[in-house]
């Protein structure tokens, strides 16, 4: 079972997903969390992230390794953990240029297609192009929103002292630059279900993606049963 969860920051996703995965015994995988491992990398490594080509040959020197338990999902960057440096307001303000340059989208997406391929009982995985580019053929495809105003609350409460407004602005450059760029741009894929969470609690949010995961695993799996006879 592969279920795919798009869409912008501050709808939810993460936290969604996590549970989601906890819930029906899936494994987790945070591609975002990827994109922040490589810009970390190349910002560490002197690499001019505003430079595309030398951001494309760089690409494939890191290695990133990503933990998939829900509970305790992990991140390696050549075997120092970068879970914690990932998450800077550097990272955050350079991680769209980074994952714009398709060479390290084509990177990134082999490696996200491998973890989705070896998870034994199924994954949830999060990002902003599984259900359109990454997954496909992904078993079910989600895709969260939110208001503005929702999701720059949401930011603001997480980092302490931060600004409502100017993350707000931020938030909608951040829409703006991952909706243009060339190369898998944050969609909606035509068969993905659309969650508004703006007046949704979590747990509301969290139930209702649950719901339409076991609604299309007993589809799949009545499918499954019709094929074998």
């Amino acid at each position: 079972m592969i279920v795919a969860i798009d869409g912008p920051s501050g709808t939810g996703k993460s936290s969604t997903s996590k549970a989601v995965a906890a819930k029906l015994g899936l494994s987790y995988l945070d591609t975002g969390a990827q994109y922040r491992a490589i810009t970390w990398w190349m910002v560490g490594n002197g690499v001019d992230v505003d430079d595309a080509d030398a951001v494309a040959a760089a690409a494939g020197k890191p290695v990133i390794v990503s933990g998939t338990d829900p509970s305790h999902p992990t991140i390696t960057v050549d075997g120092a953990d970068a879970s914690g440096p990932i998450r800077t307001q550097e990272v955050t303000s350079k991680v769209s240029a980074v994952s714009a340059v398709p060479e390290v989208r084509a990177v990134i997406t082999e490696l996200q297609r491998s973890i989705a391929a070896d998870a034994a009982h199924g994954i949830v995985v999060e990002g902003r192009d599984i259900g359109t580019t990454v997954l496909p053929d992904a078993d079910i495809k989600i895709f969260l929103t939110a208001s503005p105003e929702a999701r720059a609350a949401r930011r603001s409460g997480e980092v302490k002292g931060s600004d409502v407004a100017a993350t707000r602005e931020a938030l909608i450059k951040r829409d703006a630059a991952d909706s243009s760029r060339k190369t898998s741009p944050l969609a909606k894929a035509a068969d993905a279900v659309e969650v508004d969470t703006t007046e949704l609690t979590l747990q509301q949010v969290i139930e209702c993606v649950v719901t339409l995961v076991e609604e299309r695993r007993s589809g799949t799996d009545g499918e499954q049963r019709r094929d074998a006879r």
